[in-house]
């Protein structure tokens, strides 16, 4: 298992052990930079096991859909097919360790979601990232924001997830140095609009996920997208 990992499989086993199966969402925090996803038709999620942004991709017209995890239930996966009505073995599951994963196909989409933040070497996991890129491609990278009122919520009621969080990775412009470093185009990373907090139902009481809930509800109040606020850090650029 590659060193710059905050986590490893027994902890992901464990914590897909009760998975719920979900609905693929109707509205997600990079909707601005969807239109820009023109004559796109191969897509690879890193680190999503079990697929839902695949699916989601997939809906918007990305034929070719790989899901790429270091752990992957293919049986969960085929029933999320299942449960959102998607043909079966629509997903090309690779279950690999993204640090050894070796490929000569270069996609029109890179993205993850939750995925960068559990390394130790940002920049690193960004690059790799990118060598998956074919020409004129898409990066999208999303990633929790606990340098906030989430973080404070992860800590307070799980110190397990928030720890297995690297908290460095999670500064814009940070983020986006790294980006231009590495000759991309058309570079945006913010923060999301839509303020949130969240806790895993395994580390939670049904009274604490209420109040979280409620806490939740509260702050959409607040619209703004700033370092306190915001749940998600967002990363577009083009090859």
């Amino acid at each position: 298992m590659n060193t710059n990992n905050l986590t490893d499989r027994n902890f992901w086993k464990s914590y897909w052990k009760n998975y719920e199966y979900e609905k693929i969402p109707s509205k997600v925090p990079f909707k601005k930079f969807l239109s820009k996803l023109v004559n796109t038709d191969s897509f690879i999620e890193i680190g999503g096991f079990p697929g839902v942004f695949s699916l989601f991709f997939y809906k918007k017209g990305c034929k070719k859909v790989s899901l790429l995890d270091f752990y992957i239930d293919e049986h969960i996966v085929r029933n999320l097919e299942k449960t959102n009505n998607i043909p079966e073995n629509t997903i090309h599951c690779i279950e690999s360790d993204f640090f050894t994963f070796k490929t000569d196909n270069k996609y029109d989409i890179v993205f993850s979601f939750g995925f960068i933040e559990h390394f130790e070497d940002t920049q690193d996991v960004i690059k790799r990232h990118i060598e998956l890129l074919a020409d004129g491609g898409h990066l999208i990278i999303v990633l929790p924001n606990f340098r906030g009122i989430n973080g404070f919520v992860q800590y307070v009621f799980d110190r397990k997830n928030f720890y297995a969080h690297n908290l460095n990775s999670m500064k814009p412009d940070l983020l986006k140095s790294f980006t231009i470093d590495f000759g991309l185009k058309n570079i945006v990373v913010e923060y999301s609009r839509k303020p949130i907090v969240w806790i895993e139902p395994k580390a939670s009481t049904a009274f604490t996920r209420k109040l979280v809930k409620v806490f939740s509800y509260a702050l959409k109040l607040f619209p703004f997208k700033c370092r306190l606020l915001s749940p998600y850090i967002i990363i577009y650029a083009e090859k």
